[in-house]
């Protein structure tokens, strides 16, 4: 991997825990928008960039793909399910617990495993690495469909965070 990729990889890892976990665990007010954009951006560059990768992987390497992405989408909705949801003036208002701090280091554990075990198996085609982001984004976008339906289901409100009109 060239140390651009290195530096983009370190730049989106300090985002998504920023934007994410530390978010999560202090709590944060959820709009639709919030709910969509991280998960949508790394689901799109992660399958642009496994896409890459695809042509020369294994079988093997698919089968570890796999099982990546069905750990990742499991912790999903089990972080999901560890926060607590409640109504806040026009939005809801989610707060992580202790639990979800767990389950997010073993989402960073199970994703650091997948490629060790990869370069164990001597999968050299570069999948593994390629598909940080999307198993990234599909892991966070099942966790906010899970969020969006807990809030749905409890009638709670969701803003709807529009830009506000530019006055001249």
């Amino acid at each position: 991997m060239n140390p651009l990729s290195i530096l983009a990889y370190v730049a989106i890892a300090a985002l998504v825990l920023y934007r994410l976990v530390y978010k999560q665990l202090r709590g944060t007010l959820l709009s639709r928008k919030s709910l969509v954009t991280m998960p949508l951006v790394l689901t799109a560059i992660g399958v642009f960039t496994t896409a890459q990768a695809l042509p020369k992987a294994s079988t093997g390497e698919l089968v570890l793909l796999g099982a990546d992405i069905a750990v990742l989408v499991v912790l999903g909705l089990a972080r999901s399910a560890s926060t607590t949801l409640t109504a806040r003036g026009t939005t809801t208002f989610q707060k992580g617990s202790a639990l979800t701090l767990v389950l997010w280091l073993a989402t960073i554990g199970a994703r650091v495993g997948f490629g060790f075990l990869g370069g164990h198996l001597g999968f050299g085609s570069g999948l593994t690495s390629a598909s940080i982001l999307l198993t990234l984004g599909l892991s966070i976008g099942v966790q906010n469909a899970l969020t969006y339906y807990r809030v749905q289901q409890r009638g709670l409100p969701l803003a709807e965070q529009s830009r506000p009109a530019v006055r001249a």
